[in-house]
C-alpha cells in the first residue's frame, strides 16, 4: 500500500530532475507515479504532488489557519462553538505541496489512548459540541478497527449527533478503501443523524476509473460532498473549475467548499490574490447553476474560521 517515492533523492532518480533537498515530507505513491508519467511533468498531478525547489522559499507562515491556538485537547480543534475537529493520524495517502498542515507531516503518529482519553473528557463536558469532523493526515488511512473504536466512543456522548469525514483516499488511493471499512462506518448510521464524507479533490484529470468506483460504493452508503482548493496553475480558470463541478455532481457529489489558497509557508507558489479568485468565481457564476457552486471561503489566518469571499 505505502509503496512509493518518499524523498527528493528518489524523485530526482525517478524522473531524472535535479531538485535540492525538500524541507517538507514526500510521498508519491506507486499509482501516482505512473499518473504523473503519463501526464508528463506539466500536469495536474506533477504539480500537485511533486516537490518543487520554491518550497524551500521563506514566504508564508508556519501555522497560516491559526490551528495552534484552537487546540482544547490533543489532536482536537474546537474553534465553532457546535463542532470540533479531531485529527487521530497524520499520515496522508499522498503528501499535497500546497497543504497548510505540512509541518505536521514530517512526524508520522497516531493518537495515543491518555491522549484520547482528554479528548472524551473534553467533549464530556462541552455539550454544545453536536458533530465530530475527522481530519488529519487523512482518516480514511486508519484501519477499520481504530475508525470502529473512535465511532464508539464518540456514539457513547448522547450530544454527538453528526459525523463527518474529511478525506483524500478516494482520490489518492481509492482501491486501499476495502469494503469492510465501509461497511464498519456504515454499522453507525443508525445512531448518528448524518454521517457525511467530504472528499478532496481539485481537477477532474484525478477522476480515475479507480476513483469513480470507490466514489460509487461510499455513495451508496452514505452523504457526500467535495472540498476544493483553488490552485495557482492547476485549477485557477473557469473551465477546469465548471468541468469539476459538473463532474462532481454527476457522481451524486455535491460542491462544498472552493478554498483559497492558504498563506503557507512552503506553498506559496500556489498561492493568487483574493481579487483574482474572485474574478474567477463571479465568471463560474455565470456558467453553472447556483446550486452546484461550492461556498468560495478563506480560512483566517487568526484562527478566527471560515470566511466567505
Amino acid at each position: 500500500m505505502r509503496k512509493g517515492l518518499r524523498s527528493t533523492n528518489e524523485v530526482n532518480s525517478h524522473f531524472g530532475l535535479n531538485l535540492e533537498p525538500s524541507s517538507y515530507e514526500v510521498f508519491i505513491p506507486s499509482h501516482m507515479n505512473e499518473l504523473i508519467q503519463k501526464e508528463g511533468l506539466e500536469g495536474i498531478h506533477a504539480k500537485q504532488f511533486l516537490p518543487s525547489n520554491l518550497e524551500n522559499s521563506d514566504d508564508g507562515l508556519e501555522d497560516p489557519i491559526g490551528d495552534q491556538q484552537k487546540y482544547v485537547a490533543p489532536q482536537l480543534i474546537h474553534r465553532y462553538d457546535n463542532r470540533a475537529l479531531f485529527t487521530p493520524t497524520t499520515i496522508c495517502p499522498v503528501i499535497c505541496r500546497y497543504c497548510f498542515r505540512k509541518n505536521e507531516l514530517s512526524s508520522k503518529h497516531e493518537i495515543f489512548k491518555a491522549d484520547f482519553e482528554k479528548v472524551i473528557s473534553y467533549l464530556s463536558v462541552h455539550t454544545e459540541i453536536n458533530e465530530i469532523i475527522f481530519s488529519g493526515g487523512d482518516p480514511f488511512m486508519l484501519s477499520a478497527s481504530k475508525i470502529k473504536f473512535y465511532l464508539e466512543e464518540f456514539s457513547k456522548l448522547s450530544h454527538i449527533q453528526f459525523i463527518r469525514f474529511h478525506t483524500r483516499t478516494p482520490i489518492s488511493l481509492p482501491k486501499y478503501i476495502c469494503d469492510e471499512f465501509i461497511e464498519v462506518i456504515h454499522k453507525f448510521n443508525n445512531r448518528f443523524n448524518d454521517i457525511n464524507i467530504v472528499i478532496h479533490i481539485n481537477h477532474i484529470q484525478e477522476i480515475t476509473t479507480d476513483a469513480m468506483d470507490c466514489i460509487k460504493k461510499l455513495g451508496a452508503r452514505f452523504g457526500l460532498l467535495s472540498q476544493s482548493v483553488l490552485l495557482k496553475d492547476v485549477n485557477n480558470n473557469v473551465k477546469d473549475l465548471k468541468d469539476l463541478f459538473l463532474k462532481l455532481h454527476a457522481l451524486n457529489i455535491r460542491p462544498y467548499y472552493l478554498h483559497h489558497p492558504d498563506q503557507a509557508k512552503g506553498a506559496m507558489h500556489f498561492y493568487l490574490s483574493i481579487e483574482e479568485g474572485r474574478e474567477i468565481y463571479r465568471k463560474l457564476r455565470r456558467e453553472i447553476p447556483g446550486w452546484l457552486l461550492p461556498q468560495y471561503i478563506l480560512d483566517s489566518p487568526d484562527g478566527s474560521g471560515k470566511k466567505n469571499l
